[in-house]
Parts: structure tokens; C-alpha cells; sequence
């Protein structure tokens, strides 16, 4: 469902600094999320020049603003850091030389230079998973001096995970169509883990898991490599910039890109977790990291692969109990089949415990 109509983008156009003359805008991408669009331009050389314009979808991040001010900070930071340009996101200033544009539906718009050159990956083979954590540890390395508590918190408590725990709780509690009936199982699983949702927030507390500025969106989309050469060129997609941890980050690409099935797979016999998937992507990471990390949070990385598919799963659980009110389902148990499937993979995951530990522990410096 579109957030803007053609009036509006037209309307949003005129309000950025563009090098040419406009002579297309068309929809652009798969994201769910905010309208994007592509525009084309025609220098007054004769030459093209592409842009990216978008929407922010307030309904997710109730202050715009506030997610402009993270990505012009972080994308300031990274532009003195980098060699290549196309290794960061480029905002495009407005005539009045913001790095954002409201109009008068209170809309907000940005605009980036178009990344020429590079292509993005719903399904990578593992090579270019491995391209996919150099870039999201680069990422790391990169910021790993950046104050991340200058950042604005644009999702409260987003991987909060006992917070998360509470509001399952709330749901179950609750159960205003009588759901939980029909997931016993799921909700025992829930139940019984209790203690582990306060790993990762125990430890930053006792100095083991530093805060640092996390993507929180580490699917293998949101990485842009190059056309020709799939090697890795940048992170895109930050509008989850946020303090926050760099297991959650690694967890979240474990979590979808390390299943050997679809997020919302029905048989759980085709659910498992591909070690050498994990192995390539921890290898992939640890390298971009460059040695910013250590090794206590280093041996942290399975601990952040496993509560990252567990909330995902219980986030599931819990729409499943209030009614589907929060992800878009195409049929009536989407959202417990998909929390089914998380669930088997933190089963994997716990299968392999030692295996994923072990891997781990084979990159730490100590070794």
C-alpha cells in the first residue's frame, strides 16, 4: 500500500537539489515499509544521473525527524572514514538545505544519490553471504568510535527482548480471540525460556557487551555489492540506526539468512540451521570487524543468533494472541506458523549449541 500518491512525489521533487532535469520517477524496490521511488535526470552535459527518493513511514517511526538526525549523523561520520563513495549512503540536501523535506500532509521525504554500479540480494550464495557480513562488519569497525548514545532510540525498546517477554505475557493474558487454546505448545516454549531473555542486557550491564551503533536490519538486501564483482560496497536501509548491540546485528542475519527454509515454512522437517552458513557469515563479520571486537563478546555472537529468532518468534506469537494487528498475514495462522518456525530453529540452534560456540571461538584473537 502506497503512503504517496503522484501529486505528492511531484510536489517532493521540486523541493531537493537535483543536477539535471527530471525525466522519469518510478517505484523502485521491494520494501515494505517506505515508498520508494527512482528518478532520472539529464545533466546539462547530456549525461544521466539517477536519485532515490523516499518517504518515512511515520506510522513506523512516529518522529521522522528524529531517524533523519541519526542517518545524517552516522552518514557524516562514515563519509570521512570511507575510500570509495559508493561505501556509504550520500543524502541529497533540499533547496533550503536540510537533509529532509515535510510537506503539508506532514509527509517526510529524503533523497540519496543513486548507488551506480551495484545490486542488491534477496537470495546470495555463500560467497556473497560472506560479502554481506564483510560489509555489516566493516559497518562495525567503522563506527566502533562513534558515540552510539548520540543516537536517537526511534524504536523504543525494539530488541529489548524481556520487554518483549511482557508484552507476550500482556497478549496471553488477555487472549482476546481465544487463540491460545491452539498454541499451547508455542506458548510453553515461551514460557520455558524465560531465562535466557536477560542474557545480553546482563552482560552489557557487567561490561561484556558494549553499546555500540546497531543496524537492526541485517538482511542480506539491505547490502549493496558490486555489479560486476559482488564484492561488498555498503550498508543501506538505516532508517533502525540505533544504540544497541553488535550480536543483535549478527543475530538477525543468522536468523534469516542461516535457516535452510522460508521464514513462514509450514514443514518443519525443512527447518535447520546451515553451519557452514554460520561458519562463512561469523568468518565474513569477525573480518569486517577488523579486530574491534573482543573475544568475551565475540563468544556472545551464538547467544545473539538465538534470542534474535526467539523474539522474532515470540513477536510472532504474540500478534498471533492479539488478532494479527501488527505483520501483514496472508491466511488466518500466518503468524503461528511463522512463530512454528522460528521456534524450530532456536531448537537447531540449541541442537548445535557447542558446534556454534566452538566456530565462534576459532575467530576469537585468543586463538
Amino acid at each position: 500500500m502506497r503512503i504517496a500518491n503522484s501529486e505528492q512525489v511531484s510536489n517532493a521533487i521540486k523541493h531537493f537539489r537535483l543536477d539535471g532535469q527530471v525525466l522519469k520517477c518510478v517505484p523502485y524496490g521491494n520494501g515494505h515499509i517506505n515508498d520508494t521511488f527512482r528518478i532520472l535526470c539529464k545533466l546539462p552535459d547530456g549525461g544521466e544521473k539517477y536519485y532515490i527518493l523516499q518517504t518515512v513511514n511515520s506510522n513506523v517511526f512516529k518522529n521522522p525527524t528524529e531517524v533523519m538526525a541519526n542517518i545524517e549523523k552516522v552518514t557524516g561520520y562514515l563519509r570521512g572514514i570511507v575510500k570509495d563513495p559508493r561505501e556509504v549512503l550520500s543524502l541529497v540536501s533540499t533547496v533550503k538545505g536540510d537533509t529532509y523535506y515535510i510537506d503539508d500532509n506532514g509527509l517526510c521525504w529524503r533523497m540519496y544519490d543513486f548507488v551506480n554500479d551495484s545490486v542488491c540480494l534477496d537470495q546470495p550464495d555463500i560467497d556473497e553471504f560472506y560479502q554481506c557480513a564483510l560489509a555489516f562488519g566493516k559497518f562495525q569497525k567503522y563506527l566502533s568510535n562513534f558515540p552510539a548514545d548520540t543516537l536517537f532510540e526511534t524504536i523504543p525498546d525494539f530488541h529489548n527482548t524481556p520487554k518483549r517477554y511482557e508484552n507476550f505475557i500482556k497478549a496471553l493474558e488477555k487472549d482476546p480471540l481465544s487463540r491460545a487454546e491452539s498454541a499451547k505448545d508455542e506458548i510453553e516454549f515461551v514460557k520455558s525460556r524465560k531465562d535466557f531473555y536477560g542474557v545480553l542486557i546482563e552482560n552489557n550491564k557487567n561490561g561484556k557487551l558494549p553499546l555500540r551503533v546497531s543496524h537492526n536490519d541485517t538482511k542480506s538486501n539491505n547490502v549493496m555489492l558490486d555489479e560486476s564483482t559482488h564484492s561488498a560496497l555498503c550498508v543501506i536501509d538505516l532508517d533502525t540506526i540505533m544504540p544497541g548491540f553488535s550480536v543483535t546485528d549478527f543475530g538477525d542475519a543468522i536468523r534469516f539468512g542461516a535457516n535452510t527454509a522460508a521464514e513462514d515454512e509450514k514443514d518443519l522437517n525443512k527447518v535447520n540451521l546451515d553451519l557452514d552458513k554460520f561458519e562463512v557469515y561469523t568468518k565474513g563479520f569477525l573480518s569486517g570487524c577488523g579486530g574491534e571486537l573482543p573475544d568475551s563478546e565475540i563468544m556472545l555472537l551464538p547467544e545473539g543468533a538465538k534470542m534474535m529468532t526467539m523474539e522474532v518468534g515470540m513477536r510472532f506469537l504474540t500478534d498471533y494472541l492479539e488478532g494479527d494487528t501488527y505483520f501483514k498475514t496472508d491466511y488466518k495462522d500466518h503468524n503461528l506458523v511463522r512463530c512454528r518456525t522460528q521456534f524450530k530453529l532456536v531448537t537447531e540452534m540449541e541442537k548445535h549449541w557447542d558446534e556454534m560456540k566452538k566456530i565462534v571461538k576459532k575467530y576469537c584473537r585468543g586463538n
